[in-house]
């Protein structure tokens, strides 16, 4: 029996000959090629760059022209740029799909498990943008990261105020605003009277002077006040560092205008004047619209920041997916189709840590609490369903506009939330009129005289 399995194996047709594999490790890579190339087709490597540089060479002896391995860590990266480099294929693969067979579990047997899967065509690679999109990503995660260490420091000026007693952030909204900031800096300084410090209140702050004044009241205790100092300074560093990485943000969106030819002067009206928190410090949107040629921000729940984020993670050519369909499934939105016996046992959405699909799960939550007719959808199927799975659904249309305007150029009119009520009402009527002949019975509408009557 185990004869007869083999030979069923070895009979697959080999697609690809030059296949090789590279089981990633920290400090050794396993790689394993055609068994055919020579005596020894599975060598370790290490993960030096002169190593791997080895190891690229000794790709070119055998005949590979394409590579696979596995995503480990942040292992990987160093690996696959260097063979990209020296001209091979990598591709980048899911480990749930090239698990090894049961009880041989050593680096050696992945790795020529790998290879033998690769060399049949049996692997999918992962999606991994080109390298213009690549760079702009490393820059908006750097970002992220950046801003994340930021908001820990202003939890540690607010813990600072309220340890003193001194309960800003009841009469401001946000302390790092420009109310805040002035007085935040002027109690560093050594200014400590309430109404002097009350009266640097910014003309559009709703809180009056006297209120702050009441508010700046407290306890100045001199380790308090240092802790506010330091926060504040490395509030002020990290602050300095997000712009260098605007400017570098800047810099990787203009070098992949290169080729483009989209007129800005086509570029429609900007839907809303609101500036988002956070947002990086140029004109997003405009050079989104000269590298894209269309204006995302035109779909409801999206605005320039977060399309900066979704095109840094999906990049701008999303021919990688040949429908909608493949781009919501990649990104974990669309329902599973778990079927077994003919019957199907779940329909719930994989799990993901896609950073894209939490962007769009968020927008979709913002966008429930808009007159809008996705924001009508949200409403409807929370109220039904939960909140959770009306996130979902929503965030899966929102990904569908993203995925038409980006590769088909569609321009998104939002029809509005009473039109979609109306439209939604009259497919619940037609239903309700199938259902009702099918029984042998007839609907008609009431006169809004008995209607009135009856409520």
């Amino acid at each position: 029996m185990t004869g007869k399995k083999s030979r069923t194996v070895d009979a697959l047709s080999m697609v690809n000959p030059g296949a090789a594999a590279i089981d990633i490790g920290s400090t050794m890579h396993m790689t394993a090629v055609n068994p055919l190339c020579g005596d020894n087709p599975v060598r370790a490597f290490g993960t030096f760059t002169a190593e791997l540089n080895e190891m690229a060479r000794w790709f070119k002896e055998c005949g590979v022209t394409s590579v696979a391995m596995e995503s480990t860590g942040v292992y990987w990266i160093a690996a696959y740029e260097v063979l990209e480099q020296h001209g091979f294929h990598v591709i980048l693969v899911n480990a749930r799909y090239a698990k090894n067979v049961p009880g041989r579990k050593t680096d050696v047997s992945d790795a020529a498990w790998l290879q033998r899967l690769h060399s049949y065509g049996l692997l999918r690679g992962s999606f991994r943008p080109e390298a213009g999109v690549a760079t702009l990503r490393a820059y908006f995660r750097q970002r992220e990261r950046l801003i994340e260490y930021c908001a820990s420091h202003v939890q540690h000026m607010q813990k600072a105020l309220m340890e003193m007693n001194v309960q800003l952030h009841h009469v401001v909204s946000d302390i790092t605003g420009v109310t805040g900031m002035r007085i935040l800096r002027a109690i560093v300084t050594g200014e400590r009277a309430p109404a002097r410090l009350a009266e640097m209140r910014d003309r559009r702050c709703h809180a009056s002077v006297e209120k702050i004044c009441v508010a700046l009241t407290g306890n100045w205790r001199d380790e308090h006040i240092f802790a506010l100092g330091q926060s504040l300074a490395l509030y002020d560093f990290y602050q300095a560092r997000i712009l260098e990485c605007d400017r570098k943000l800047e810099a990787a969106l203009n070098a992949l205008e290169v080729n483009q030819d989209h007129d800005i002067r086509s570029h429609p009206k900007v839907r809303t004047k609101t500036k988002q928190t956070n947002e990086p410090d140029f004109e997003v949107r405009v050079a989104l619209y000269r590298v894209l040629g269309v204006d995302l921000t035109q779909i409801h729940g999206i605005g320039p920041s977060l399309a900066l984020k979704l095109v840094s993670e999906c990049g701008t050519d999303l021919s990688a997916w040949p429908s909608a369909k493949h781009f919501t499934s990649w990104l974990c939105l669309a329902p599973g189709n778990k079927i077994s016996g003919g019957k199907l046992l779940s329909s719930r959405t994989r799990r993901s840590s896609n950073r894209a699909t939490a962007l769009l799960r968020l927008a979709a939550t913002t966008i429930g609490r808009t007159d809008t007719a996705l924001g009508a959808f949200y409403r409807r199927l929370a109220a039904r369903a939960g909140k959770a799975k009306a996130a979902t659904a929503t965030a899966r249309k929102i990904a569908v506009l993203f995925y038409n305007s980006l590769r088909y150029g569609m321009k998104y009119d939002d029809p509005g939330a009473a039109q979609y009520e109306e439209r939604y009402r009259s497919r619940v009527i037609a239903n309700l009129r199938r259902r009702a002949k099918a029984f042998g019975f007839s609907l008609h509408e009431q006169p809004a005289e008995a209607a009135l009557a009856v409520s």
